[in-house]
């Protein structure tokens, strides 16, 4: 048959390119979920939503005023912040405050529901926004680009006390 001989080589060609893009195919991560991935100079790779529910601790210091916050993360997206202020002359002074979290893939976003066991005002509705990235599944920064605040959260056991150690 006329033609036949140049068939098999179009087929032979096509088998031999198929083998190739085969050879050269990785598969997916399975560390990687929902095409979320964090990556960070330490090579961890991850999903950061499902890295956020726990305890994380922030701790600061400026002006004499000591700061210790302690912020847990549900599962369902409901959160609760005990915190601790210690002025200068080292009278400490406890809030409770409670809300709901989201995380749009690049936002922390918290918005509080409860303030020292109150509503917040209606007229002014207490938000917390901070673009965050991981150093690692226990350690995330994050920054707030309206008021310029830096933070750092490192993840905790969720019965760390409020009161630092001495």
């Amino acid at each position: 048959m006329p033609g036949s001989r140049g068939m098999k080589k179009g087929w032979l060609a096509a088998a031999l390119a198929a083998g190739v893009l085969l050879s050269i195919w990785q598969a997916p991560d399975p560390r990687i979920q929902a095409g979320v991935e964090v990556v960070s100079a330490s090579g961890f790779l991850g999903d950061p939503e499902s890295l956020l529910p726990g305890t994380w601790l922030r701790e600061s210091e400026a002006e004499g005023i000591t700061t210790r916050r302690l912020l847990t993360l549900e599962p369902d997206h409901r959160f609760r912040e005990v915190v601790r202020v210690i002025d200068a002359t080292g009278q400490a002074t406890d809030y409770a405050h409670e809300g709901t979290w989201l995380y749009d893939g690049t936002n922390l976003k918290r918005k509080y529901t409860r303030m020292n066991g109150r509503p917040p005002s209606r007229l002014n509705l207490p938000f917390a926004t901070f673009q965050i990235t991981f150093d690692s599944p226990r350690q995330f920064r994050g920054v707030d680009h309206i008021r310029g605040n830096r933070i750092e959260y490192r993840r905790v056991a969720p019965d760390t006390p409020l009161q630092a150690p001495p």
